[in-house]
């Protein structure tokens, strides 16, 4: 049965790494990971001092024609050795990690759909959308956590290359996603939705297998996450999708042209997206 290949993207700290974990513990030993920050290129030729100042947050600070190499043996039924990366010290390590073929491959990074090869071999693309002051301070612990950097450093690089390079490539390739998900494996329904797609996928190869059908290696974009939901949807975590809130903010906005200004609400702790209370019987 051939793989089913996921992509899934997001800036950095958005909770992409949550989701590859979750996808994991749902389906325990059936998962390989590709993460793209494994494939740095070595640049050993270089000082430290020279590659502490490199702009990892750029395309071509990738070995990616070595991931692509890597993803196309997984789906070919073949172990691989994947590179590890040492953030410490901004090299490649001598050491590599075996990984063996699995039903799912997971390709997870701030820029795996940015390039059209590697995006055409994936089966359902993700991108993990999250509001860019958690993301920095999720990276600020992270890299002074796991990594040793200082807090100046990191606020340095964040202003310097990250921020910029999102700005450049990784936002842009959202377009490319089939599916939008606000704030990664801490978004419980549309997790579900993810899992729900991947165990559809699963089953319609096995299906396919024993029927001798073939299907396309890799659809250009999902038929819909969800009965009438289309490529791109975002799922926000009551369930909603993102085009359906922005209908019902639309809504609200036109009654209240016409509506008498209702008082003003004592606070309950509903939410701000929750339908706004009728006006007053005259």
């Amino acid at each position: 049965m051939a793989a089913v290949v996921i992509g899934i993207a997001g800036g950095t700290g958005s909770g992409k790494s949550t989701l590859v974990r979750r996808i994991v513990e749902h389906l325990p030993g059936r998962v390989a990971v590709l993460p793209q920050d494994a494939y740095y290129l070595d640049r050993r030729d270089l000082p430290f001092e020279e590659r502490a100042r490199l702009n990892y947050d750029h395309p071509l600070a990738f070995d990616t024609p070595l991931l692509i190499r890597h993803l196309k043996e997984l789906r070919r039924g073949l172990p691989i050795r994947r590179p590890v990366y040492d953030f410490t010290q901004h090299l490649r390590d001598r050491r590599t990690v075996r990984v063996e073929p699995r039903d799912v491959i997971v390709v997870e990074g701030i820029l795996v759909l940015a390039d059209e090869t590697l995006r055409s071999l994936m089966d359902i693309k993700i991108f993990v959308d999250t509001d860019a002051d958690v993301r920095i301070l999720r990276r600020l612990v992270r890299d002074i956590e796991k990594r040793g950097r200082t807090m100046e450093s990191v606020i340095s690089q964040y202003l310097e290359t990250v921020k910029p390079m999102h700005e450049q490539f990784v936002e842009p390739s959202k377009r490319y996603a089939d599916l939008i998900i606000p704030e990664g494996g801490f978004n419980r329904v549309a997790v579900d939705v993810l899992l729900a797609r991947i165990r559809a996928a699963l089953g319609s190869q096995a299906a396919a297998l024993q029927t001798g059908a073939r299907l396309p290696a890799a659809p250009s974009s999902l038929a819909g996450v969800e009965a009438g939901r289309s490529p791109g949807t975002a799922v926000e975590g009551d369930g909603t999708t993102h085009k359906a809130r922005k209908r019902r903010r639309r809504k609200r906005r036109r009654k209240a042209v016409v509506a008498p200004a209702a008082p003003t609400p004592v606070t309950t702790g509903a939410r701000a997206d929750d339908p706004a209370p009728a006006p007053p019987a005259p």
